[in-house]
């Protein structure tokens, strides 16, 4: 008997799955930048920056993921509506002329505690990872943007009416604050 043989070729950079590849790193690589920015800059403005990055290589993630809506709603909730809410949140209550950085009263061991957290979470979700077998995503989709509305609007409806009723109180509380910092400047 004669052993079959198969030539299986590997994709290259200029082939259809290398291009998705390279397109998939990048889109890590914007996650990943977006949240070192976010976190290690000592500027409000570019960690607002950093943050809706992150947030759009996360809509990017969701795409890769096989989930378009959920992309489009990662862009327009998140990039396009809370980036620009702590925007606007910083611009208000910011005064004039005042430096706009981190005040950090952090201890010596914050980082280092920090550091060792990530990296315990990344060996973890690495083992995690490596021991997971993975299945190939299916080419169709079960569900559909109109089955994901009737589920949100039937039996969910509690739950939806909810996070909106969260997403209000989160906006009148940063007006609020907005306003206690313009009075705090103004000595009333």
């Amino acid at each position: 008997m004669q052993a079959l043989t198969c030539n299986v070729a590997t994709p290259t950079l200029f082939s259809a799955e290398g291009l998705v590849g390279l397109i998939f790193l990048l889109t890590i690589l914007m996650v990943v930048g977006g949240a070192l920015i976010a976190v290690l800059s000592k500027w409000l403005v570019r960690s607002v920056a950093g943050l809706a990055l992150c947030f759009t290589g996360v809509a990017g993630l969701y795409y890769f993921l096989l989930s378009p809506f959920l992309a489009m709603m990662q862009m327009l909730i998140y990039v396009g509506a809370v980036s620009i809410l702590i925007a606007f949140a910083i611009m208000m209550v910011t005064q004039a002329g005042s430096d706009t950085r981190h005040q950090r009263k952090v201890s010596a061991l914050a980082g280092p505690i920090g550091i060792s957290v990530a990296m315990l979470f990344f060996a973890g979700f690495t083992i995690l990872a490596l021991a997971t077998p993975w299945q190939q995503f299916p080419q169709e989709q079960e569900g559909s943007t109109r089955d994901l509305g009737i589920a949100l609007l039937g039996p969910h409806v509690l739950i939806f009416e909810l996070i909106s009723i969260v997403l209000l109180m989160a906006i009148i509380g940063a007006l609020v604050h907005a306003q206690r910092g313009r009075n705090r400047g103004t000595g009333a």
